[in-house]
């Protein structure tokens, strides 16, 4: 089987980065699945978003990720977030509280709402 490089990075650190045999994303043109050997394709990710990468181990990875880049290459793929959590990672009492106290009446508070919800989609955590 075909595997490619992947990395997710925000821009404050690298969150992920290993051999994939698949990745499944969120662009603002809708959802995108990749394989190795994929067409070069350079496409932005939804504000708050989920990006999953099936990793040649047979296990997944999931991603919170806000805002940035997908950048495809035959060779792999490289997801440049402006803000990304590993689903491990995110606090969901957090998360839910975040939800919670957004006032989507604001649009600032309706993009921390959409952050929430995709926060606890990738903990798997969303009601």
């Amino acid at each position: 089987m075909a595997d490619m490089t992947v990395e997710v990075v925000a821009v404050e650190r690298r969150i992920w980065s290993g051999e994939a045999s698949f990745v499944f994303a969120r662009t603002i043109e809708g959802e995108i699945g990749i394989l190795p050997g994929h067409e070069s394709t350079l496409a932005q990710l939804e504000e708050a978003g989920i990006v999953r990468v099936d990793t040649t181990d047979g296990s997944s990875v999931t991603v919170a990720a806000h805002g940035g880049f997908l950048s495809i290459t035959p060779e792999g793929v490289t997801v440049l977030a402006e803000t990304a959590e590993l689903a491990d990672d995110i606090d969901v009492a957090r998360a839910r509280a975040a939800r919670d106290a957004a006032d989507e009446s604001d649009p600032e508070g309706a993009a921390a709402k959409a952050r929430a919800q995709a926060r606890l989609r990738a903990a798997g955590a969303a009601e």
